[in-house]
């Protein structure tokens, strides 16, 4: 008997069909992913399971059976105790899915006592046990700390063990590992392995990674526009796709073994920084995120900035922008010392939506860099940006849309355009793809690409993703704890690193091959047991 099975599931939101005639089936302690661009319903499918359409009014037709459960038939009361005890969600922030006001060990115990009914006592002895299993250290007393307390990969562990504490016969992890950085996500892909290994439960893995996959899965499902293009094994769906929007896919991934061709950069040095240090904070409560920080950045060419959360490279960055003030050292300019924000460097953020204003068209935000040089003929103004729109692959007739009328890249490549607008000679880009599928993170790559060769840019690419730095990067710096532990152009860095933390991460990159991703978690787990 299946643990899921999906028969013609259609789910529409007004003229909308998100999902179109899907089925599938997953059996009970099988893993199985469904993997598709922002759009292509995989998510929705996730929530039909459960059934999390009921009352919204959606329509869903065809049928879910989830652990011997009819959902679509089933009462209020019978999704009720479906949901946490014999499948359970973990969501992709879990912050939003936390309670900011409580202890997650009360949270969980919470979860426990309404399916369980069991004293309070053994509520919170079972939070303290989840939180244990999932790799929290000191659980007892951890189970005190409220979610802010907790870094981003101890808070999706916290979701993690939330999800078992009623020992669910399904797991649904929808993008649980999108924001980590590759060593915590490689740990969060671990331990759900390790869990299916000791439990039996069924995992049904939402993501559009396509590594995340191959790391976690044992069949594939692949979506577009709410219908099945390809589904099967993951090594034969990955290794020798069938279809020709898969193999587009699979191209668009960015490979950390990828060679890139080199720029034509030249000797001339635009910015420099010069013993960069950052503190924040005062006395015991003062820590230092950049410290000693020196490079350079020459014209026309990428240098790659990567580390964890925390090593102190979007601070880097901002510094280099000059949106933060160092608390020693300087950022150059050709050679001289400047301080605060100069038109020469601009910034492309990492998230769009929080860059623009949502009451100003994208025209107008585009527009302010040129009003800010003295620009004052709005004929002028409303030209420059209309071939600024054009120029990053928008429409000149979009100046007066708003943030929310654009999918994300879309934003982002807004937010390239407003860059422009000041004539820069850097471009820093913090975390410019990290949330796009990779396919749009494709696009955006090659815009910043062709852009940089026709104008001759220097780009200072930061990101925790080392796939996509190898593939933009011609200079490679790793940051750690605030300081470089390694730089040098980018072949040599990610074929001979010299620096254990350099080879930690690269250990730590998802493989699409899931006989070499078996090999690497074995591995991991062999160093975490040493």
């Amino acid at each position: 008997m299946s643990l899921v099975r999906v028969t013609d599931l259609t789910v529409e939101f007004g003229a909308l069909r998100a999902v179109d005639g899907l089925s599938f089936t997953l059996a009970a302690g099988a893993a199985l992913a469904l993997v598709g661009e922002s759009g292509s319903g995989k998510s929705t499918v996730a929530s039909a399971l459960l059934g999390l359409h009921h009352g919204t009014g959606a329509r869903v037709g065809g049928s879910v059976e989830v652990a011997g459960v009819d959902v679509q038939t089933a009462s209020d009361e019978e999704l009720r105790r479906l949901r946490g005890a014999k499948a359970a969600m973990v969501f992709q922030d879990p912050l939003s899915s936390l309670d900011p006001y409580y202890a997650i060990g009360d949270q969980i115990a919470e979860v426990h006592r309404v399916h369980a009914r069991v004293s309070r006592r053994a509520a919170r002895a079972r939070a303290v046990e989840v939180l244990d299993r999932v790799g929290i250290p000191d659980a007892a007393r951890r189970a005190r700390s409220r979610p802010h307390e907790f870094s981003g990969g101890m808070r999706q562990r916290a979701l993690i063990a939330m999800a078992l504490a009623c020992e669910p016969e399904l797991l649904i992890a929808d993008e649980p590992t999108t924001a980590l950085d590759v060593t915590v996500q490689a740990q969060i892909l671990d331990l759900l392995h390790t869990l299916r290994e000791e439990s039996g439960m069924g995992l049904l893995l939402v993501t559009h990674d396509v590594g995340v996959a191959a790391e976690s899965v044992d069949d594939v499902l692949v979506m577009r526009h709410g219908r099945v293009v390809e589904q099967g094994p993951v090594a034969a769906v990955l290794g020798t796709p069938a279809r020709p929007y898969t193999r587009e896919l699979l191209s668009a991934v960015p490979r950390v073994d990828a060679v890139r061709a080199p720029s034509q950069a030249s000797d001339e040095v635009v910015l420099e920084a010069v013993g960069l240090r950052r503190d924040f904070g005062r006395g015991r409560r003062a820590f230092t995120a950049v410290d000693d920080v020196s490079l350079t950045v020459r014209r026309g060419e990428t240098l790659g900035v990567v580390g964890e959360s925390g090593s102190g490279k979007t601070t880097l960055g901002r510094m280099l922008v000059g949106l933060l003030e160092p608390t020693a050292g300087e950022v150059r300019h050709d050679g001289h010392a400047r301080a605060g924000v100069h038109p020469v460097v601009q910034m492309v953020f990492q998230d769009p939506v929080s860059s623009l204003n949502p009451r100003r068209s994208v025209g107008e935000s585009i527009a302010d860099p040129l009003r800010a040089r003295g620009e004052r003929d709005e004929g002028r103004v409303r030209g420059r940006v209309k071939e600024l729109l054009e120029r990053v692959g928008l429409e000149g007739a979009h100046y007066e849309r708003y943030p929310h009328e654009f999918s994300g890249g879309q934003r982002q490549r807004v937010g390239i355009a407003r860059a422009l607008a000041a004539d820069p000679r850097v471009i820093v880009c913090d975390e410019p793809v990290s949330a796009l599928d990779v396919t749009t993170q494709a696009q955006v790559v090659a815009l910043l690409g062709e852009l940089q060769r026709e104008l001759g840019l220097a780009l200072v690419f930061v990101a925790h993703d080392l796939a996509v730095v190898r593939q933009v990067s011609d200079r490679v710096a790793v940051m750690r704890q605030g300081r470089i532990v390694e730089t040098g152009p980018a072949d040599e860095v990610y074929d001979h690193p010299q620096d254990p933390y350099t080879r930690q991460l690269l250990a730590a990159v998802p493989a699409l091959d899931p006989e070499v991703a078996a090999r690497r978690r074995a591995a991991r787990r062999e160093l975490a047991s040493a």
